[in-house]
């Protein structure tokens, strides 16, 4: 069995964060990586364009969103990332992946896209020391003062990447061979070799601030322990600082330290004037430096018991910092997230040596459970999260007043009640080595340490507000498949089923469900059937006030007047008050066809397009008639007001502007009939965005020469004394005053930016018959872009129209019988802002049958004063086939006829989002709102679209009509229900506790949910001899209680997807669920003689001393009076079965009419007797833990944690279960789940090692010695670990199958939902489909440029396991997402790359067309 695997939704969980310069110096940008997924964030502040009468001296940092300015799929899951500025222009990003790669990128304006400068691999035998798996994952760290870069490999050695300093300028050609790159060749450090000290099993490694030298300081633990070891080995973590001499590669350990506390795992370098590091472990933080001893604190009880090194105890703090994260605030405060989500400013109190001698902790928020960190433009934070909603926070400083940071909170408010005169001057020393010292009242030590109530800092609160936060709908721990709860009866009469997926998204109190649905499903309002409708336009009519004067309209609020419908013979104009009826006797013209309709002069005013003229209206009042401006007839209209374009059929291009005084009229401004542009079809625009300009981006803005003057010039030269020899003027006992200097610093105004406002300027887009796509200036009609052989579709658009472009897109000579000259005709072209405040101009093509997608952005190099400074790169996120089924098409292979017909509509306020709509037989939504990413959803409930326009009235706010192509027009709302500004619609319905298990209750269309909460508790289970009892541990105070959890069971309704009242049902503590299902047992009381039940599988674990037991719990869901004013609660939970099985009960399934368990080693087949009792019929010996039971009619697939697969038959009628085959190789499986194909049956299973593997019952096979063995048919790396599957019937609606008379056999597609919060799933396919693109596959491996990172995409699918294996992998599974890259090529490319596969272009995009009709169900 041949199987193509595709992602259908990428991943959501954030897990590396920073800020850096990525486009340009003058631009920040905030770099995240989900997986696989590289994505590029800019800060937008909510402002108006205008602000005079704001001061800037009081001015706050303004609310902000974040906008993704590009997205990057790369062919590998990003380990660790780091950015280095080795380019002047911006900066480069240091990617690693596992086990030992990394790759230098940075981003490449002429294409728009990643460029990768560098690529190192350590992944050789040698470097690996013979182990064949390595669990760490590599580590980049970059000097502070960009000399060079450090990458640990394999927790044991470390690769050192020098940079060249002699980059003066940024013309690096990375093409010439001979040039010298930014990076110098790399050497590898191998520590274990070090005499003194020997470094093995290196923790973390961080660069030094202040140092001559690149100074790398070590974390490691040479002789491993664990918890449960402590009593006997302990302090075994050690820190070693390693001064690189780049020139000599030498790197001599300057200094080291021993006995550190086991649990030690992270370090924070501390950033200038203080500098030092600071040491995170779980139950302690210590301040390490080179010059004073080390100060360490204890942040709960089991610091003071497990770690012989001396910590002081810090008051008021019980705290783990187990899986923190950390960063700089200023230079002596610290933003700490545990991992509970709670956010610490922690303060810095350092003496007059620069050390710091006390923490002061401020618990500032409580927040999302934290990833990654980073800190944004000084007033910003960002929270990345794989948990739940990644947040972007805004802090604010608030001064509580001066207090002395001491180490011993009383003797610090005794001596603050004392006079300076009278207190006693402390033991600094004793401080230092945190130990119990009597008091030193030596004169000279304290003349050389200073007395330490010197030591002041401004205490601080801070206040968190959370500006903006990020999607995430993983981790996805389990699936549901359900109906939606609002479906509108007229999509009720589909071939295939309407259902949407339900997952488990998040943990502890960022626990949530996520409702997904592929497809937009609108809300019908009501339906008319008006046949020969091919265009529709909705437009306002005169909005007149009481006194007579006109008032201004506001789309969106203002209802919608009038409805034109374009017909062949003529037009049907509609009036649409609360009743839309026909209009009689107006001024609208309904003699001639209607060409185009729209409102104009800030929508007062109507222009109808006709055949031969133009009029203009005033609501239904005829105002101008415009005719003659054309010999042919008019067949095209494109608006910006207060511009109108008219197109004719011998290429006529006429611009009409509105002029409104003294009375409105229409005014011919340019004909262009005595040249004739001979265009074809043709869009106006009006930008707002200020990228199309023929001024230069630094243009009107000079450069400021900085003089300086002596006096500062002198006093630069002090500062720099001051830092290398102490203040001459000053005394040690003298506070430190950096801190205050740098607080006072002027504030980084980077959002006035933004306020700055651009006119509107007009323009025209339009192309020839000969390919060449033009720009031109409204009203004047000046060229001023142009690019050749536009239909070819190339990846970047480059200006030529003042000669040669800087890119030449060059192909191969084909033979001349060849079609490859022949250009495809482009019917439609639609230029719009899109995203915030319109400010991102986006082109959409209908180029043949295809639709191409270009996003504008700024470019400016080597162009002529009279360009554009712009270019346009294709946009490449979607998979949107607009085709039909195979065959020839009317307009589509007729080279030189164009499609009038209008498949883009441009619209806004429906409901809240503004986008354009594609009709056709697959229609999409595609939006792109604030956050800047381009969504494509489809709308293929209702079949093809023949026209689209937004519509608002009494009855439909914010709504939209459609025509289908059965002639219905249907008057539609979206439903708020969902967010659609995400990759596929969703809703996210909070749960704030843990979601374990979804399941759908089909008889009463219901979700069981389970979830849990940890409770702290101090209690725990004990043996006594006879019978376990619970017992009460008594702890100190500052001890951090053990969280145990609590399961309960819960019935949710997906009408409101609330808890239905009265549901719950709460487990035992120390219960744990391991399985919930929808089981169909025997029932006479049904006609099918079967009924569902919630069964639920339970475990005790109440230690390694007492047996382990379970539980089986069968409920009903029964139908009740629902109590009054509640209507939800028409159901309830009700218990018919709960008895202790005498082993852990581990997972449940259902298998004709019976119940299956997994109990211990054993596996159980019982039957329900009266309702109330079950009955064991059968039992088989399995493997170590099963853990999944996935039935199918009379087979059972069991997934062993360690031991692969079997496959167990149940037999009725002897009522026996036997073993038919498993597989024999060991694999830690996640989960596992059936592949249907006709009569075809195969076992998908996801295992530890983020693998796919397909396994086949094949008893004719040799290998399979009879059939007990199974045969693997492919194996594929996703990525990302899997743990849901469920199947479903492949979509008939759409697909060939639909028009063909004999019925074909079923083909199911497994769905997979991951731990990333992406989507994928599993299609088999036949032989000839896997031979075809197999090939394509090959070719477009050696054809698709690898830019993002350099990395191979099929070496990133090759399987990948920990143990050396005996056997080749079996490649059988096609990466679907690199074949559907191929419907992004180039049309040269295109037809190049299937003529090396031996395919045909058409045949090759009809194939993928099939493959996304048969999966588009939900």
């Amino acid at each position: 069995m041949y199987t193509l695997c595709t992602t259908t939704h990428q991943a959501t969980g954030v897990e590396h964060s920073l800020y850096c310069n990525f486009f340009s110096q003058s631009e920040k940008s905030l770099i995240l990586t989900c997986s696989n997924v590289l994505k590029v964030y800019r800060l937008v502040p909510e402002l108006p364009v205008r602000q005079t009468n704001r001061s800037d001296d009081d001015e706050e940092p303004p609310k902000v969103k974040l906008e993704c300015m590009a997205t990057y799929v790369l062919h590998d899951s990003v380990a660790s990332m780091a950015s280095v500025k080795l380019n002047p222009r911006h900066d480069s990003l240091f990617l690693a992946f596992k086990d030992a790669r990394l790759s230098v990128v940075e981003y490449d304006h002429h294409m728009h896209d990643l460029k990768t400068t560098s690529l190192h691999y350590f992944e050789t035998q040698e470097l690996k020391g013979g182990f064949h798996y390595n669990h760490a994952l590599p580590l980049v760290r970059v000097d502070p003062d960009t000399r060079c870069a450090a990458m640990l490999i394999y927790a044991r050695k470390i690769v050192v990447l020098p940079f060249r300093r002699d980059l003066a300028t940024d013309t690096v050609d990375y093409n010439n061979p001979l040039h010298r790159g930014p990076i110098m060749q790399s050497y590898i450090i191998d520590p274990k070799e070090f005499d003194t000290p020997s470094i093995d099993n290196i923790l973390d490694i961080q660069f030094l601030h202040g140092y001559y030298d690149p100074t790398l300081m070590v974390l490691y633990e040479p002789i491993k322990t664990f918890p449960g070891r402590v009593a006997v080995r302990q302090d075994t973590c050690a820190v070693a600082a390693l001064s690189l001499n780049l020139r000599q590669r030498l790197h001599p350990v300057i200094w080291h330290l021993t006995g550190l506390p086991h649990d030690c795992s992270s370090l924070l370098p501390v950033p200038k004037p203080i500098g030092g590091i600071l040491l995170f472990a779980h139950n302690s933080l210590t301040y390490l430096t080179q010059s004073v001893p080390p100060y360490g604190i204890s942040l709960n009880a089991m610091a003071d018991k497990n770690t012989n090194f001396p910590l002081r105890k810090q008051e008021g703090v019980t705290i783990t910092l187990d899986n923190c994260r950390a960063a700089f605030l200023t230079e002596d405060r610290i933003v700490v997230s545990l991992k509970g989500g709670e956010l610490y400013v922690v303060t810095l109190g350092a003496d007059s040596m620069r050390a710091v001698r006390s923490f002061h902790f401020d618990k500032a928020a409580s927040s999302v459970l934290t990833c990654c960190l980073s800190v944004c433009e000084d007033q910003y934070l960002f929270l990345g999260s794989r948990l739940g909603n990644s947040l972007l926070l805004r802090y604010q400083q608030e001064a509580i007043g001066n207090d002395v940071l001491g180490s011993d909170a009383q003797q610090r408010t005794r001596n603050l009640q004392q006079p300076p005169s009278k207190r006693k001057k402390m033991d600094t020393l004793g401080d230092w080595i945190a130990s119990d010292v009597d008091a030193i009242e030596d004169v000279d030590i304290l003349e050389v340490y200073g007395p330490e109530d010197t030591t002041t800092v401004q205490l601080s609160s801070y206040t968190f507000e959370v500006m903006d936060s990020l999607l995430n709908i993983g981790p996805c721990g389990d699936m549901g498949v359900g109906e939606p709860a609002f479906l509108s009866e007229e999509y009720d009469c589909s071939v295939d089923p309407c259902v949407e997926i339900v997952t488990t998204s998040g943990h502890g109190k960022n626990g949530a469900l996520s409702v997904l649905q592929r497809a937009i499903k609108p809300q019908v309002l009501t339906t008319f059937e008006l046949p020969g409708v091919n265009k529709m336009w909705t437009v306002f009519g005169s909005a007149n006030a009481d006194g007579g004067r006109r008032k201004a309209i506001d789309p969106a609020t203002t209802d919608h007047s009038y409805l034109i419908l374009a017909r062949d013979a003529s037009p049907l104009i509609l009036q649409t008050q609360e009743e839309i009826s026909e209009l009689e006797d107006s001024g609208f013209d309904v003699t001639q066809p209607t060409i185009f309709a729209a409102n104009i002069g800030n929508y007062r005013y109507i222009v109808q397009v006709r055949e031969f003229g133009v009029k203009l209206l005033d609501g239904a009042e005829e105002l101008q008639d415009v005719q003659g401006l054309s010999e042919s007839a008019l067949v095209c209209a494109t608006i910006a007001d207060p511009h109108l374009v008219v197109l004719a059929e011998d290429g006529t291009v006429a611009v009409l502007t509105l002029h409104t005084r003294p009375h409105p009229r229409l005014v011919v401004t340019k004909s262009a009939s005595a040249k004739r542009l001979q265009l074809q079809t043709l869009s106006a625009y009006c930008d707002v965005s200020g990228l199309f300009t023929t001024n230069f981006p630094d243009e009107g803005v000079p450069h400021q020469k900085i003089v300086k003057t002596e006096a500062e010039l002198k006093k630069e030269l002090d500062d720099e004394d001051e830092m290398l020899y102490g203040n001459a003027m000053a005394s040690v006992f003298d506070p430190p005053t950096s801190f205050q200097a740098e607080q006072q610093k002027q504030k980084n105004k980077w959002w006035q930016k933004f306020q700055k406002e651009h006119r509107p300027t007009y323009w025209v887009v339009g192309i020839r018959a000969n390919g060449v796509l033009e720009i031109y200036s409204l009203p004047d009609m000046r060229l001023c872009f142009a690019v050749k052989d536009f239909p070819y579709a190339h990846r970047v658009l480059v200006d030529c129209s003042q000669g040669d472009p800087a890119v030449d897109f060059a192909y191969a000579e084909e033979e001349e019988g060849d079609d490859i000259k022949s250009l495809p005709t482009v019917h439609e072209l639609l230029l719009v802002g899109m995203g915030h405040r319109k400010l991102r101009p986006v082109l959409f093509a209908r180029i043949g049958e295809d639709v191409v997608v270009y996003e504008a952005y700024l470019f400016s190099e080597d162009l002529d004063v009279m360009q554009l400074k712009l270019r346009f790169r294709k946009v490449d996120s979607h998979r949107m086939i607009l085709r039909l089924p195979k065959g020839p098409h009317t307009f589509a292979n007729q080279i030189g006829l164009v499609d009038r017909r209008n498949f883009f509509t441009a619209f806004s306020n429906v409901s809240v989002y503004n986008g354009v709509f594609i009709s056709g037989p697959f229609p999409h939504w595609v939006l792109l709102t604030v956050r800047g990413e381009f969504r494509f959803h489809p709308m293929s409930l209702d079949g093809g679209v023949k026209c689209f326009a937004p519509f608002r009235n009494v009855n439909c706010q914010n709504g939209f009509l459609y025509f289908n192509d059965k002639d219905f027009l249907r008057i539609c709302l979206l439903p708020t229900i969902l967010s659609y500004d995400a990759e596929w619609p969703v809703r996210k319905v909070p749960l704030r506790c843990s979601a374990h298990y979804i399941v759908h209750h089909i008889e009463t269309k219901t979700y069981c949910v389970v979830t849990s909460i940890e409770q702290p508790t101090n209690k725990i289970w004990k043996f006594n001899g006879d019978d376990k009892e619970e017992v009460t541990e008594e702890r100190e105070e500052r001890f951090v209680q053990v969280k145990a959890p609590k399961f309960s069971l819960q019935l949710f309704s997906p009408v409101n997807w609330q808890m239905i009242p009265n549901t719950d049902y709460e487990l035992d503590l120390w219960e744990h669920v391991t399985a919930c299902k929808n089981v169909m047992l025997a029932y006479e009381g049904d006609r099918s003689g079967l009924r569902g039940y919630i069964c639920v599988a339970t475990i005790y674990t109440y230690g390694e001393d007492i047996t382990c037991r379970g539980r089986i719990l069968l409920f009903d869901v029964i139908d009740v009076v629902p109590e009054p004013g509640q209507p939800l609660t028409k159901n309830k939970l009700k218990l018919l079965y709960d008895q202790e099985q005498k082993g852990p009960v581990t997972n449940i399934a259902h298998c004709c009419g019976n119940l299956v368990t997994a109990i211990g080693q054993k596996m159980y087949i019982w039957t329900l007797r009266n309702n109330q009792d079950l009955v064991g019929i059968a039992f088989i010996d399995t493997g170590i833990y099963i853990h999944r039971l996935v039935p199918l009619k009379t087979l059972i697939l069991a997934a062993d944690v360690c031991k692969s697969i079997s496959i167990l038959r149940f037999e009725q009628q002897n009522r026996t279960i036997s073993l038919v085959s498993k597989d024999l190789k060991l694999m830690q499986v996640y989960n596992t789940d059936y592949m249907v194909d006709g009569n075809k049956l195969a076992f998908v299973v996801s295992d530890s090692d983020k693998n796919l593997i397909v396994l086949k019952y094949s008893p004719e096979n040799r290998e399979s010695c009879g059939g007990t063995r199974l045969i693997r048919k492919g194996d594929f790396n996703l990525g990302q670990h899997v743990n849901t599957f469920f199947r479903i019937k492949c979509r008939i609606a759409d697909t060939s199958k639909a028009l063909e008379e004999t019925p074909t056999p079923h083909r199911h597609v497994t769905v997979m939902a991951t731990l990333d919060g992406a989507l994928a799933y599993l299609l088999p396919v036949s032989e000839r489909f896997y031979k075809r693109f197999s090939a394509l596959y090959t070719v477009l491996m050696h054809h698709l440029p690898h830019l993002c990172s350099g990395l191979n995409p099929k070496a990133c699918r090759a399987f990948r396991t920990r143990h050396k294996i005996l056997y080749n992998p079996v490649r059988g599974i096609l990466d679907g997402n690199v074949l559907f890259q191929y419907l992004h090529l180039p049309l040269p490319e295109k037809r190049e790359v299937a003529k090396k596969a031996g395919a045909n272009v058409d045949e090759l995009i009809n194939e993928l067309r099939e493959v996304d009709r048969s999966t588009a169900l939900f």
